[in-house]
């Protein structure tokens, strides 16, 4: 017999051997050694009060044992020979669109323009020590996507756009921790992406697919509204039947070539913001009620935030305990950064993206000269900046959070993870006041929410701006452009996703779509 059940244990009895067993068999007013084993489906934490608690779901199987098999098996076949379906990028999209081919039996031809992940951390170093961006290879782009170097968390809101459990046992076949099933707030860890990327890189090679590195593609020939054929950087042409176009939010190039064959593009809210970072201990302190050092049973502590400030949402983003703050640029002359924890989360601070609401209708008339280009522009505009604030490198611009708030100058700032390092900069007059002067308001705000928050031991570092697309690609019902016959917008890139699990379920989706066209 098999019944679910919820379970509440104390954080003082967390360590005791067998706990489950002993609650779960008094819950069901049981004998214990009637439960012959104990599934745990689901753990989270309430520390809403100063006696913690570990919240489970567990499956209880009385006088049976829990079956060992998967909830899913991925029956990958042979496809060197099968119909071909050409992606381009390799993120979480293009990845899980490709891995969905080969289970339907068709060939996916990747197209990623950055180097595969071993090799991409040559490029980082560059970013981080010789302040030089390659515009191909960094930590947006390349093997794995924006996710791979940057955290790898994967909680979603989007259970309606398909099988988030599927997603997840999928990592978990590639060699993630089954922890992530588990887990509220699942996270793989940026040390740990890297391996599983290469696994899945090896399952679409073994059974017949191809993936082509430094391959950018530079244009499309397109006759009579038919997708026929791309061009690569290096001359190449390839014939395509159907082109899932998984590139990321940043992939900018993309969106200009777009534009210029006049195919259909959409301006796209977004939201942009700073990356505010506090010493780890103090985030601990307010989240668990602790004065001294969290209890070693804990995790490092996170916080999710939400404030209205003048009719637009300030909003916590890509929150990472025990993590560091990184370049995201994708082109020399800007600043971009964003957030990443390794899988133990054991570095000495949490930071967060703290962003804003851009409505692109309303809030930024001076770049309506660019069109549906006019957010993306917009981005550019801060990120460069942002560039010339930092001192005309990788550093950025950063500030103390109270001094942010009060309008002063930051006569020095405090240790941060961010390795290019940091510039005092009045943040507080250089952002634009739709977003600094909420910003303002917003973190007093959270002041009030979360007790020690608002303090100078936090710094705040521009910018922040690669949240989302600025730029949405339409489609039709059947995910298909709806001018250009073979086209399927996906992922984050076509404004279709918002992190690695919801771009990995579009990815599947665009590939069974892309097989009824063909």
């Amino acid at each position: 017999m098999r019944k679910e059940i919820q379970l509440r244990v104390q954080l003082k009895e967390e360590a005791v051997e067998g706990i489950l067993l002993l609650k779960a068999a008094k819950h069901l007013s049981i004998a214990p050694s009637t439960i012959k084993s104990i599934k745990i489906l689901r753990k989270s934490i309430d520390a809403r009060k100063p006696q913690i608690y570990f919240n489970y779901k567990v499956a209880v199987y009385i006088n049976e044992p829990a079956p060992e098999e998967s909830e899913y098996s991925f029956q990958y076949q042979d496809v060197s020979k099968a119909k071909e379906i050409h992606i381009i990028g390799f993120g979480p999209a293009g990845m899980y669109a490709a891995l969905r081919c080969i289970e339907l039996g068709y060939k996916p031809i990747v197209l990623e323009r950055g180097k595969k992940v071993q090799e991409r951390r040559r490029d980082l170093k560059a970013i981080n020590q010789d302040h030089f961006v390659n515009e191909d290879s960094n930590y947006c782009f390349g093997e794995g996507g924006a996710g791979t170097y940057s955290d790898g968390k994967l909680y979603t809101r989007s259970l309606k756009r398909g099988d988030v459990r599927r997603i997840f046992e999928n990592f978990v076949y590639h060699g993630a921790t089954e922890q992530i099933l588990i887990d509220a707030h699942p996270h793989i860890g940026t040390n740990k992406l890297p391996k599983i990327i290469e696994n899945i890189r090896a399952t679409i090679l073994n059974h017949g697919g191809e993936i082509h590195f430094e391959s950018r593609v530079v244009d499309f020939v397109i006759k009579n509204k038919k997708l026929q054929a791309i061009q690569l950087s290096n001359g190449i042409e390839m014939s395509v039947s159907a082109v899932i176009l998984a590139t990321g939010h940043s992939a900018r190039d993309v969106y200009q070539l777009l534009h210029k064959k006049d195919i259909a593009l959409k301006a796209k809210s977004f939201a942009m913001g700073v990356r505010v970072e506090h010493p780890q201990h103090i985030i601990d302190s307010i989240q668990y009620h602790c004065s001294g050092e969290r209890d070693e049973l804990l995790p490092a502590a996170a916080y999710s935030l939400v404030q209205q400030v003048n009719n637009r949402g300030v909003y916590s983003f890509c929150m990472c305990p025990g993590g560091f703050i990184v370049p995201a640029a994708t082109a020399n002359g800007e600043v971009v950064v964003n957030g990443m924890s390794p899988s133990k989360r054991n570095n000495l601070y949490a930071n967060s993206g703290i962003v804003v609401e851009i409505n692109v209708d309303t809030d930024i008339p001076a770049f309506e000269k660019y069109g549906v280009l006019k957010g993306l522009e917009y981005q550019k505009s801060l990120e460069k900046l942002a560039f010339t604030a930092g001192g005309r490198s990788q550093s950025a611009p950063a500030q103390r959070l109270v001094d942010f708030v009060d309008g002063n100058l930051s006569d020095s700032l405090n240790p941060c993870s961010y390795q290019p390092g940091l510039n005092s900069a009045p943040l507080h007059s250089l952002l634009p006041k739709i977003i600094g002067g909420r910003l303002r308001k917003g973190f007093a705000a959270f002041g009030e929410k979360m007790h020690g928050y608002y303090t100078n031991e936090a710094n705040i570092v521009g910018v922040e701006s690669r949240t989302s697309s600025p730029v949405n690609i339409p489609r039709k019902e059947n995910l298909e452009h709806p001018e250009i016959i073979g086209l399927f917008p996906c992922g984050e890139g076509g404004g279709y996703a918002g992190g690695i699990v919801s771009a990995a379920m579009d990815g599947e989706r665009c590939a069974e779509a892309a097989i009824a066209l063909l």
